[in-house]
């Protein structure tokens, strides 16, 4: 609907430009939402953007546009509004035609294709191998995924890549508190690691060691040497088995990478060396202090940073540089990188490095999501510990207590900056205050309607159905139907802006329209024209519902 009145208002500036009124092109101008229903249904602030440019009040000039206006059974009624808003009320046609829209776009109604022929690379989770996956990541893997899907909806070509830090002080942190169970020395005993690794995964890693099991991860299969003095072994086996674990999280999860990347590859291929000689050949390096420093001020950061250490080893985000420069050769054009909040730091850092190999790669590539921590209650009291990890839950934690749809839902519902709380009971509950129950049980009762017309051999005319759509003239229906026409610009506003949020908030409005209509309005009345009607529309409503959980990889149930 958006772009249709954005059409009709080009059309009346073409011919005030004609006419004379008007000398030069209109600026960008926004069609946005009524806030209040009193203000009609749409409004457009071109007027007061132009106004200045012909020297006439804003309220005149939008009078003249609305004088200039084709008409259309789309809209019922355009006022003027305050100091020269222009409100459209749509008419009938408007809401019915999107109806028939989506029972003929089915499945694909709310896909576009603002991405068509464009490749974006998300990469998400990315944890070290070191242990289970935290509820952090659970949040990461939810976000990033819905994110993965969502770019798939609006056209792009996704690939979503989890980026493997297997190299560093962590991965011989992991190999020490494997070689030490190994060697039956418990954690608070003498002999163990001062910074090792304490949940009772470490035991399972050190047992299948022990017995020689052959683990595969990534397309690698590593078998166990079995020899307890043999670090170098015990550390790929043990990389290998928390790899497999964790791979068999995520897809317990919904979750599939197409691309794995690790990072001990970008030593082995000597990237992140070349990474430093190329800066330093740009002349964005020195030496100072017995260190290498990158002039990341010149770039917009705050200080320039150490990229090599005086003892020769790197900082960490160096590497990170190294790493997102072989998404732009791989030709990510566009790159969404999703991070804890607790890696801002690193941000500016990374792209001052991608600028300082004169690439041409733009200043602000990659694009970050960050996310906020997760807080888990349960019983009024908040979960800190899993026995498997030791010291904190697990996304098969969360998986086993409140389900698989309800833990997507729930790390999806709020705006990925701010920090969430997930409470195990309510997700666990079914009732209307629990949100995915919720708009679940939307999906569920016209699936009801469908079973209650086959068991009482009442026939649905599609094709009748269509052309009786003015059935539909009660405030609840139309409100459902203003509910799923918004379904469109939510999903491409989600993948716009990055914010996956916005479409678990939308579905949760849907289903409300819908349960409220639900209550108020029988649907299998006697009458044919409006039987058939309101069953076209729930039925829309339904297609709608589904579409968007399977956007958030969530399910959509018939029965509940």
């Amino acid at each position: 609907m958006k772009d249709a009145l954005h059409e009709l208002l080009q059309h009346a500036l073409d011919s005030l430009r004609r006419d004379g009124v008007l000398h030069a092109p209109a600026p960008d101008f926004a069609i946005e939402r009524a806030r209040a229903r009193g203000h009609g249904d749409f409004a457009c602030n071109v007027a007061m953007l132009l106004a200045k440019q012909v020297g006439r009040k804003p309220r005149d000039l939008a009078e003249a546009i609305v004088a200039a206006l084709p008409t259309t059974p789309l809209v019922a009624k355009v006022e003027v509004a305050g100091p020269g808003f222009i409100n459209f009320f749509l008419g009938d046609a408007a809401w019915h035609g999107e109806v028939r829209r989506v029972l003929h776009a089915g499945a694909r109604y709310g896909h576009g294709e603002a991405g068509a022929g464009k490749v974006v690379g998300v990469e998400f989770v990315s944890a070290n191998p070191t242990g289970p996956l935290h509820v952090g990541h659970a949040r990461a893997a939810a976000i990033g995924d819905t994110l993965s899907r969502l770019f798939a909806a609006t056209g792009w070509k996704v690939y979503r890549e989890y980026y493997y830090n297997d190299a560093g002080a962590q991965i011989q942190n992991l190999a020490l508190s494997v070689q030490a169970r190994i060697k039956g020395i418990n954690p608070d005993e003498a002999g163990w690691p001062a910074d090792g690794y304490r949940g009772d995964y470490i035991r399972d890693v050190a047992a299948d060691y022990l017995a020689g099991v052959t683990v595969a991860a990534g397309g690698d299969r590593v078998t166990a040497a079995k020899n307890p003095d043999d670090l170098d072994a015990i550390r790929r086996f043990a990389v290998a088995w928390l790899r497999s674990e964790q791979d068999a999280d995520l897809r317990a999860f919904g979750v599939e990478f197409d691309v794995y990347f690790l990072e001990s590859s970008l030593y082995r291929d000597n990237k992140v060396q070349q990474v430093v000689d190329r800066i330093a050949a740009e002349g964005h390096s020195y030496e100072a202090d017995g260190a290498l420093w990158l002039r990341a001020t010149e770039f917009g950061d705050d200080k320039d940073r150490v990229m090599r250490k005086s003892d020769g080893t790197y900082t960490y985000f160096v590497p990170d540089v190294a790493y997102h420069l072989s998404k732009w050769e791989r030709g990510y054009k566009r790159a969404v990188t999703e991070l804890g909040a607790d890696h801002h730091g690193s941000l500016a850092r990374v792209r001052a490095g991608l600028q300082a190999l004169a690439l041409g790669i733009p200043k602000d590539w990659p694009e970050y999501v960050l996310h906020q921590m997760v807080t888990v209650l349960k019983g009024g009291e908040e979960v800190k510990i899993s026995k498997r990890a030791g010291s904190y839950v697990t996304l098969r934690d969360l998986i086993d207590m409140a389900g698989l749809d309800a833990t997507r839902y729930f790390l999806i519902a709020r705006k990925s900056d701010s920090q969430l709380t997930f409470d195990i009971d309510l997700a666990r509950s079914q009732t209307n205050d629990n949100p995915v129950y919720y708009i679940q049980y939307a999906h569920a009762r016209v699936c009801s309607v469908e079973r209650q017309m086959r068991e009482r051999g009442i026939a649905f005319a599609p094709e009748a159905a269509l052309r009786q759509l003015d059935q539909l003239d009660s405030t609840y229906a139309r409100d459902v139907m203003a509910g799923i026409a918004r379904f469109p610009e939510t999903v491409e506003a989600a993948a716009d802006n990055r914010e996956p949020h916005l479409l678990a908030q939308y579905l949760r409005e849907l289903a409300g329209a819908f349960h409220v209509w639900y209550n108020a309005e029988q649907f299998l009345v006697d009458d044919d024209a409006q039987r058939n009607a309101r069953v076209a529309l729930a039925y829309a409503t339904r297609q709608v519902l589904a579409n968007g959980l399977g956007m958030l990889g969530v399910s959509a149930p018939e029965t509940m």
